[in-house]
């Protein structure tokens, strides 16, 4: 009668195998759930400037929240992130931003991996540089070197 299995040496090499898959997945995993929570920013922050463009290029003026129709995902608070205004809720024009103002942020709630809690990503309107005409440019932030990891085109809104 032959007795089939496995010996102990064939059953330690697949407990390292293991090992070594977990120790290199583990990691990765966080990192890829600290992105997903992070990217809430991006497609809110975007609608804000399309918004705040659309309401520049009518009315010649920067407007606040719910002047230019803009609502913070779930009415300001999320799971990961508080969002904020900071320009005044009136018209503003061009040149009431020649030192820039934030107009959109978001600050995180929780900890993203290398993104402390309470990092503020933001959007600044200004009166643009070089041109004739009042126009306003845009410049987005995403705060502290880890959080410009998770989120690295957000600087590029409005641009």
């Amino acid at each position: 009668m032959k007795k089939q299995g496995f010996t102990l040496i064939e059953l330690m090499v697949v407990v390292v195998i293991i090992g070594i898959l977990a120790a290199v997945a583990v990691p990765k995993l966080f990192g890829m759930i600290a992105k997903s929570k992070a990217s809430e920013v991006g497609p809110a922050a975007g609608t804000y400037v399309k918004l705040q463009q659309a309401y520049f290029s009518e009315s010649n003026m920067a407007g606040g929240w719910q002047l230019i129709g803009y609502q913070a995902p779930n009415n300001g608070t999320t799971t990961n992130f508080e969002y904020g205004i900071e320009l005044p809720i009136g018209a503003q024009s061009s040149d009431a931003l020649s030192t820039g103002k934030v107009g959109w942020n978001a600050k995180n709630k929780v900890a993203l991996n290398e993104c402390s809690s309470a990092v503020n990503w933001t959007v600044t309107l200004s009166k643009a540089s070089g041109t004739t005409s009042a126009d306003i440019s845009f410049a987005a932030s995403a705060g502290a070197t880890g959080c410009v990891a998770l989120t690295p085109t957000f600087d590029k809104i409005g641009k």
